[in-house]
């Protein structure tokens, strides 16, 4: 396992890298908002998780992660795209439970994650947002994220939507 791999914690969250004992309790919490998934380039419903956790996992430049606040398991994110050489990763994938929306726990979750990925050398992050959900876009502007713009028709996604995707940033320097 590398740095990168291990438990993260933070302020009043931690994360665990996903593994078979988290299947279950992961698919059922990413089951409590069906309609959100319209969004994502993959299907983490009910009838699309196992797939797409699968999917994720397969590729050896991705690591996802269980979230908890405390004990509770709060949703999932993940380091997409993992290029040492580049020294460069995304954040993506990311999932919270409906109720943990809006109270401040993404700042953690991202600050956890922003602080691993640049400990481990990282100098780069990128975020990668469907130009639809203007949630996660407002989410990523409150972090502090540049916005350096839309890279028009990406990718189609699980549902067969041609996305244009808006592509944020923060680099080391930047970061507190």
């Amino acid at each position: 396992m590398s740095e990168l791999d291990a438990p993260m914690q933070g302020e009043y969250c931690r994360a665990e890298l996903f593994s078979e004992r988290y299947r279950e309790p992961l698919k059922s919490a990413c089951a409590e908002d069906c309609d959100i998934w319209q969004v994502y380039a993959n299907n983490f419903g009910p009838d699309g998780f196992d797939d797409s956790i699968d999917f994720y996992r397969s590729n050896d430049r991705n690591r996802t992660f269980v979230l908890f606040e405390g004990d509770e398991l709060a949703g999932m994110s993940s380091f997409l795209g993992i290029d040492e050489g580049r020294g460069v990763l995304e954040i993506g994938g990311t999932y919270y439970r409906p109720h943990l929306r809006g109270t401040g726990f993404n700042r953690r979750i991202k600050d956890m994650m922003l602080r691993r990925a640049f400990d481990c050398g990282f100098r780069r992050v990128e975020f990668r947002v469907d130009e639809r959900n203007k949630r996660s876009q407002a989410a990523m502007t409150k972090l502090g994220a540049t916005r350096e713009g839309v890279m028009r028709a990406d990718r189609i996604t699980w549902n067969g939507h041609v996305r244009d995707t808006v592509l944020f940033s923060v680099l080391r320097e930047e970061w507190k």
